[in-house]
């Protein structure tokens, strides 16, 4: 059984973008080379600031909306 990770990553245009994943690295990597989303493939990323391990896909996803539906000055809460 593989760990889930939930994570927002901040861009270069100062935008948060959340997303889930099993690997950090890969997903990291692929925001970077722009083939992940089209959001981070427009905006470009500049660095993950948070990541939290959650016990399995429903989980992630649900905390995945979760901090979607949050502030933004909540959001930056988390990884301040």
């Amino acid at each position: 059984m593989s760990s889930w990770f939930v994570y927002i990553l901040k861009c270069e245009d100062g935008s948060l973008y959340t997303g889930i994943t099993t690997d950090i690295e890969r997903r990291l990597d692929e925001h970077q080379a722009g083939t992940a989303s089209k959001y981070t493939a427009a905006k470009g990323v500049k660095k993950m600031v948070y990541v939290e391990k959650v016990k399995d896909r429903s989980m992630a996803s649900r905390r995945e909306a979760e901090i979607k539906a949050l502030s933004r000055q909540k959001k930056q809460l988390l990884f301040k």
